[in-house]
This record gives C-alpha cells, sequence and structure tokens, in this order.
C-alpha cells in the first residue's frame, strides 16, 4: 500500500490560505456601503498579500519535489540462515544482515555464494533459492556493483522473483567474483552515495569472511 506524502498539506496550505483571504476581502469589499480610503488602502495591501501567499504555494509545488512512495512489500517476514554453514559465519551473515535492515531502506536481502542460497532475511519472495540471471552474473564476473533505483523500469527485473513482488529497488554487491549480496528497498531512488559506499564495505568484510567457507548441503 502506497503511504501518502506527509508534506502535502504544508506545502499546499500557502494556496489554501491566500485563496480563503483573497475571498474574504472581496465578500468584505461587496458589503461595505462607503469605502474610506484608509479601508482602500487596506484592502490594496491585503489583496498583495493573497497573491504572495498564492505564489509561494505554487512555488513550492515545483520547487519541492515529493519524496519518492514507500510501499510495504508483499510477503512474510523470515529468517533463513543454510543450517549447514559455520556457526562464525552463521554469526557474521546475521550481524550484517541486521545492521542493512536496521540503518537503510533495504527491507528484503539475499545472499548467494559458490551456487547456494545461504541467506534470506526479511520480507521474504515466494521463491526460495536463487538462480542467477543476467544482471547477478555480471554482477559477479565483473565484481562492479548494480542499482536498479527502480526496479520496475528495468525488464530485467524478472531474474529478481526471489525477492517480494512489489520491491521498488535493488542493489546487486558483489562478494569478490563466487557470490553476491542482494537488497531490495520498499523505496525507490532510496540508497544514496553513502548507503551504497556502506553496502559495499560491508560486502568486502562479508567476502573476506566466506573465502574459506565450507560448501554448504542447500541447493541454490
Amino acid at each position: 500500500m502506497t503511504k501518502p506524502d506527509q508534506t502535502l498539506v504544508l506545502r499546499r496550505l500557502p494556496i489554501w490560505v491566500g485563496g480563503l483571504a483573497g475571498t474574504l476581502l472581496m465578500v468584505n469589499r461587496l458589503v461595505t456601503p462607503v469605502l474610506t480610503e484608509s479601508q482602500a488602502r487596506a484592502d490594496v495591501l491585503g489583496v498583495i498579500a493573497c497573491a504572495v501567499l498564492i505564489l509561494t504555494g505554487l512555488l513550492w509545488q515545483r520547487v519541492q519535489p515529493r519524496s519518492p512512495d514507500a510501499v510495504d512489500l508483499v510477503g512474510e517476514e523470515g529468517f533463513v540462515l543454510d543450517p549447514d554453514l559455520p556457526d562464525d559465519i552463521k554469526t557474521e551473515l546475521a550481524w550484517a544482515s541486521h545492521l542493512l535492515l536496521t540503518n537503510t531502506v533495504t527491507r528484503s536481502l539475499v545472499v548467494y555464494y559458490d551456487g547456494h542460497t545461504i541467506l534470506r532475511r526479511g520480507i521474504l519472495g515466494t521463491v526460495p533459492h536463487v538462480t542467477p540471471g543476467t544482471i547477478v552474473q555480471r554482477v559477479m564476473a565483473t565484481q562492479k556493483p548494480v542499482y536498479l533505483v527502480k526496479l520496475d523500469l528495468y525488464p530485467g527485473r524478472i531474474e529478481f522473483n526471489y525477492l517480494p513482488d512489489n520491491t521498488q529497488g535493488v542493489i546487486c554487491q558483489p562478494l569478490g567474483d563466487r557470490g553476491v549480496i542482494i537488497l531490495g528497498a520498499n523505496v525507490p531512488r532510496s540508497y544514496t552515495a553513502q548507503d551504497e559506499a556502506w553496502v559495499a564495505g560491508l560486502a568486502d568484510k562479508l567476502a573476506l569472511t566466506l573465502q574459506n567457507r565450507v560448501g554448504c548441503g542447500q541447493q541454490g
């Protein structure tokens, strides 16, 4: 469900106030039988003030863009770790995923490594295992991240069927050339450059930890 823009009322308030004040000035002029010089000057000032308020409101509509709409991702919340992973790696993955879910707009994440889906956390998609598509394969081959700022604009979004259907934005961050961490956000165009740098640093640490892991039994 799309959440309303909480600044909409504030941005439209000057227009409403200016319009109401202008209407009251007009009514006052119509019901006043004799207009004094001081009243005429006051009316002129009132009209100017109303015009300024309305103009300010119109400018706010143009200058202040609406913040991206957040949605509630479709799916059940869960935390699934490959049971065959060593305990220290489970701890590392749990710690890293918790940081991402609580400190960024990430609402769903998946870790794929050495052909296996070793972690799913947050709002879970209906498909439990990652089948690497073109985008994920390119990320692992080039070891360069890909940020899809508004997922529904990309034809390649169909490969992310292991994320919630209404995921808004996706970061595919390589874990060396052997894996990838896939982050799903509930807001389009929401990851900042600082977020991306922080995700990259966290992924580098995870990749280093996972280098010496043994094969897991879960099928990817």
